[in-house]
């Protein structure tokens, strides 16, 4: 049986090699970390959520197919494990090539993972652009 540490550490390898497999722009990678189903989810930024495997995989296909080099940056990674659901909050800090434009980007991220045979697998994953150097926790709330 692992420790709560363990499976910590598990979920965050694993979250990883997503951003490894996201680098390598190669679909059998990513493909590699997700599970497969009508359940499954991602939102891309700027994009419509999009449901079920295919999709997912189709909308990687075709970020895949337009970048030429992509690089992350993982900072303020925070990881919470419930059962067989874990989710890891994190600060993407990307710098990317799409044809000949490179631009630097910061994204807030969740990718949520489920443990299944033993294996954690993504389920869904989003990802949002930063507008605001505030948190929520620092704005002020007026009624």
């Amino acid at each position: 049986m692992t420790t709560p540490e363990q499976e910590q550490l598990q979920v965050l390898e694993v979250n990883a090699n997503f951003y490894r497999a996201f680098e390598s722009l190669d679909i059998q990678r990513m493909a590699a970390g997700w599970a497969r189903g009508d359940y499954v989810k991602c939102v891309h930024p700027g994009w419509s959520m999009l449901s079920g495997w295919e999709a997912v995989r189709a909308s990687w296909e075709m970020i895949f197919s337009n970048t030429k080099e992509i690089r992350f940056t993982l900072t303020d990674v925070r990881v919470q494990i419930r059962g067989p659901l874990a989710w890891v909050v994190l600060t993407e800090n990307l710098l990317s090539q799409v044809q000949q434009d490179v631009t630097a980007t910061t994204l807030l991220s969740t990718n949520i993972y489920e443990k299944t045979n033993g294996r954690w697998q993504m389920v869904h994953h989003h990802a949002s652009h930063v507008f605001s150097s505030r948190t929520g926790s620092d704005k002020e709330v007026t009624h």
